[in-house]
């Protein structure tokens, strides 16, 4: 009897019920977010800055939202009209036709510019936003003027292949009924160099986002449709120039992956920053704002 109580007891603190969208929408209002349908899907977007201005647009990682921007877009607003919105699957953002592959990513990108009336734009992705990113500005070269990596994705890991779909582990199925707070947050603090910097209100808004209705089996299906190809012929088309940002203390994909960009693209710069992990425009965006604005200017 007292073995049941306790496994019943264990179960009702782990157990995450969805979140109402709806609900989810008010708590994270903004006055400059706006949902527009884009073929097929409905996308949280922001923008800010001078309409007039150059266009930056930034591409969040897995699990994170467009207010993993918040510390950069404060500054870049100054001086650019800055959008950033949620992929689907993350933050507030749906897709009814359930794709979460890059080549979907990418007509949602296209898509987007259009009906924002925008030719072209720098385009600022970290970790799988920094794979959407350099894709992008290889299969469209004349909408991309300038290119900024933030630990980017695209290079496979030991144990992966290029070409095929990649194991996800069952047991990731579970948190789309178990996802304790405390469990995320040592998660998140991986992709942080000091996990101290990462901020209770942080832990707070992630936790929130992935348990909106529908956003655990997006997650888990965008993993499960993410299939890496050899980067090096997509990479070597990529001709603008480009700013790659890296922390030395990445422990999501390491540092030395920076080399292979280097290696790989033609008018590629590395700005290495010694205290970072791998969102180093969350945990130390004064620091690493300064590379940034040095080459947006020059």
């Amino acid at each position: 009897m007292v073995l049941a109580l306790t496994i019943l007891a264990v179960v009702a603190w782990a157990w995450a019920a969805d979140l109402p969208r709806e609900a989810l929408a008010a708590k994270y209002s903004r006055s400059s977010v706006e949902y527009l349908l884009v073929s097929g899907a409905t996308l949280r977007v922001q923008a800010d800055g001078p309409e007039s201005a150059t266009v930056i647009i930034l591409i969040h990682g897995f699990g994170a939202s467009l207010e993993t921007w918040d510390a950069w877009s404060q500054s870049l607003a100054t001086q650019f009209r800055v959008l950033r919105f949620d992929l689907p699957g993350s933050g507030l953002s749906v897709d009814s036709t359930h794709q979460y592959d890059d080549a979907r990513s990418l007509e949602l990108l296209r898509v987007l510019m259009d009906q924002k009336n925008i030719e072209k734009a720098v385009f600022i992705g970290n970790s799988v936003g920094g794979r959407i990113a350099w894709k992008f500005a290889a299969r469209y070269p004349e909408r991309v003027s300038k290119l900024v990596l933030v630990s980017p994705d695209g290079f496979a890991s030991p144990g992966f292949d290029y070409g095929k779909q990649p194991h996800v582990p069952r047991i990731l199925g579970l948190m789309k009924y178990f996802l304790p707070r405390r469990l995320l947050r040592a998660n998140l603090a991986m992709a942080y160099a000091d996990p101290t910097r990462l901020s209770a209100g942080t832990v707070v808004r992630y936790h929130d986002f992935m348990l909106a209705a529908g956003n655990r089996q997006a997650m888990i299906d965008r993993l499960r449709q993410t299939i890496l190809e050899d980067p090096e012929a997509v990479l070597r088309r990529v001709k603008v120039p480009t700013l790659i940002m890296w922390g030395e203390k990445d422990r999501l994909i390491p540092f030395t992956n920076a080399a292979d960009y280097l290696r790989l693209l033609p008018d590629a710069t590395l700005v290495a920053l010694p205290s970072a992990g791998h969102v180093p425009h969350e945990e130390s965006p004064d620091d690493s704002l300064q590379p940034l604005m040095r080459f947006l200017l020059d």
